[in-house]
């Protein structure tokens, strides 16, 4: 497996920051971000988003935050994304 580094919160301290990647052989996004609090995954896995869809967040799945600082790295990884899956 091949990352590809995109960035990372220009504002981390000197533990784990959110962080933006893309899988180079499948062209996913892959982020690593500070795991939403209680209250969050309580409104998240409680609300039924799309009709008919199911509620709840599976066990194989988790909420995260990514800080609106980084929007503009959000960005970038989804053009690096769509460029390496040909879609641009």
């Amino acid at each position: 497996m091949t990352l590809r580094f995109v960035g990372i919160d220009p504002n981390r301290g000197g533990g784990g920051s959110p962080t933006l990647w893309v899988e180079e052989e499948s062209a996913d996004l892959v982020l690593q971000g500070v795991e939403a609090e209680a209250l969050l995954k309580a409104v998240v896995g409680g609300t039924e988003w799309v009709p008919g869809h199911a509620v709840g967040i599976p066990p194989h799945e988790t909420v995260i935050r990514i800080p609106v600082r980084m929007a503009q790295i959000l960005r970038e990884a989804c053009d690096v994304a769509e460029q390496r899956a040909g879609l641009r």
